[in-house]
């Protein structure tokens, strides 16, 4: 009887929660019958793992953002969400947290993973997709982490960018980096 209450009080939790944590539902049942409840879930699929000790009842990749805090969503995957990236993306995550880089296998499908220095964690809005928010950065930031991280950008679309972001934010946010990069971005956008 008490196990049922157990489930009963993890199945709302994840009812309440588009994501959940291993600690919480520990914390709600006790460490041994936490791991025995995740499994017995996970092979009935009523949950998916989507990063290290991160649970969902949904089964989206982009929920990985989450496992990840403070993340957010961002380069190309933000263009795409911006609408000024025709081709297929994967979830790109941009994170301050020291975590292997690269690309990961999370519901079967890949995820990118970027890490950025936490002094530059700014410009991310919670962006409502379907039933859930998710975050993302600023179209302003996504050009900026774009040139930061090496990426290329094809000219059609880096002049759309242009004709879309506010200038004003733009050179804020540039003046959290060092001069040599803040150069580089007004030489390339002749600012």
């Amino acid at each position: 009887m008490e196990k049922m209450k157990h489930k009963e009080k993890i199945e709302a939790l994840f009812e309440k929660s588009v994501v959940v944590d291993y600690k919480s539902i520990e914390r709600i049942v006790g460490s041994e019958y936490a791991k025995l409840l995740i499994s017995n879930f996970l092979k009935k699929k009523t949950i998916f793992k989507i990063g290290k000790g991160f649970y969902t009842k949904h089964y989206d990749i982009s929920l990985a953002v989450f496992s990840f805090k403070p993340a957010y969503l961002g380069l190309q995957c933000a263009l795409s969400h911006y609408g000024l990236w025709e081709q297929e993306t994967i979830p790109v995550i941009v994170t301050t947290k020291k975590v292997r880089r690269g690309l990961r296998d999370i519901l079967g499908g890949n995820v990118l993973i970027r890490n950025i220095d936490k002094r530059f964690f700014f410009g991310v809005n919670l962006v409502k997709e379907g039933s859930h928010y998710y975050p993302y950065s600023d179209l302003e930031k996504t050009v900026i982490d774009l040139i930061w991280f090496n990426e290329k950008i094809d000219l059609k679309i880096l002049k759309k960018i242009l004709n879309k972001i506010d200038f004003v934010k733009f050179n804020k946010y540039l003046k959290v980096y060092d001069k040599k990069f803040q150069n580089k971005m007004r030489k390339l956008f002749k600012l």
